[in-house]
């Protein structure tokens, strides 16, 4: 198992790629720490222990300085330790420039940007004294190229990779490994209520024809918190069948 002995914290686990991150960790021998502002993780939780696996839900809200220590704090006292980071949790509140209310923009900003901080922030000491550690950020091609009405969207993912590539240079030399990971059109629950019509042009963008999946997602998140990407630091790895070339 490629994480046999690890202890990993997910943000925004209780759903969607999150999720599937947890499960499929736990099935590789992490020690799973789910975090979310949704009690729907306690089911990802039972899932988890109904294999073998071992797991538990901290509720956190990433937008809460206190509440990212406690969960840093939660996990240590638990497992002992803190190997892996995956700052899963982000949200969308979707309009063009000139509709997008103050409110929505600061909400999106407070838990895809600074909550990646706030976490990272409060995890990290405990990496630097065990001298390792992943941190996983999960930015979007959206950061990287934009898109039509998402603004706020778009500005937190383009600041995740910024983070990314300062940390990796902080923290390369305790260590730890910071890397970035940049999904396209993945089908999830967020997918679910967009028309067919919108779905058939995201597929038509992409060189591969089709939607990704939660486990593609987090495929690469198991290789980046796996000892096969030991040297691989600083990167975006874009999930998004080919559409950025």
């Amino acid at each position: 198992m490629r994480l046999a002995g690890k202890v990993a914290i997910i943000t925004g686990a209780g759903r969607g790629i999150g999720r599937e991150a947890a499960l499929l960790f736990a099935r590789e021998g992490a020690k799973v720490i789910l975090a979310d502002v949704d009690p729907q993780a306690e089911k990802v939780v039972l899932e988890i222990q109904g294999f073998g696996g071992e797991a538990t839900f901290v509720r956190s809200d990433v937008t809460n300085r206190e509440s990212c220590v406690a969960l840093a704090d939660a996990a240590a006292e638990t497992f002992g330790r803190i190997d892996v980071l995956v700052n899963n949790a982000g949200i969308t509140r979707d309009a063009q420039l000139i509709k997008l209310s103050e409110s929505d923009f600061d909400r999106v900003i407070g838990v895809n940007l600074k909550g990646t901080f706030n976490v990272t922030q409060a995890v990290a000491p405990r990496m630097i004294e065990q001298g390792s550690g992943r941190i996983i950020n999960v930015s979007s091609v959206v950061g990287l190229y934009g898109n039509f009405g998402q603004t706020n969207y778009a500005a937190t993912k383009a600041g995740v990779i910024g983070m990314t590539k300062v940390w990796a240079r902080e923290l390369g030399r305790k260590g730890i490994t910071v890397n970035a990971v940049a999904p396209g059109f993945i089908q999830t629950e967020m997918t679910e209520s967009v028309p067919e019509k919108v779905l058939e042009l995201m597929r038509g963008r992409t060189p591969m024809g089709r939607l990704g999946t939660a486990r593609d997602v987090a495929n690469i998140y198991l290789f980046l918190a796996s000892d096969d990407a030991a040297y691989v630091n600083g990167a975006v790895v874009c999930v998004d069948g080919g559409l950025i070339p």
